[in-house]
């Protein structure tokens, strides 16, 4: 029965492995969800990783965005505005995904 289920199932997780966006582009400026716009669009937020360092996140439902806060001599910075593993912030504004988000 595990041989079945495994012969269904892999062909299944190719098929959407292959319902990709397609090609992105040299463009990685723009989401390409369902209400397509510029990133600058969107809310940021700042999550905490474990060490302490902050990083912008942008969700918009669908995808997220995700990049380390530096500053101007692009070191990290560490302003432990939240705890560590923490997201503060309206950083799933700015978009109208019909979907919405359950987490």
């Amino acid at each position: 029965m595990k041989i079945i289920n495994l012969a269904i199932a892999l062909p299944l997780v190719g098929l959407v492995a292959a319902c990709g966006h397609g090609t992105v582009g040299p463009d990685k400026t723009r989401d390409r969800g369902f209400d397509k716009k510029h990133l600058s669009q969107l809310q940021a937020g700042i999550w905490i990783d474990p060490n302490g360092c902050d990083h912008w996140i942008i969700d918009d439902g669908v995808e997220g965005y995700l990049s380390q806060r530096l500053d101007k001599y692009g070191k990290p910075v560490c302003s432990g505005t939240a705890p560590p593993t923490v997201a503060t912030g309206h950083f799933k504004g700015g978009s109208t995904n019909p979907l919405g988000d359950p987490l």
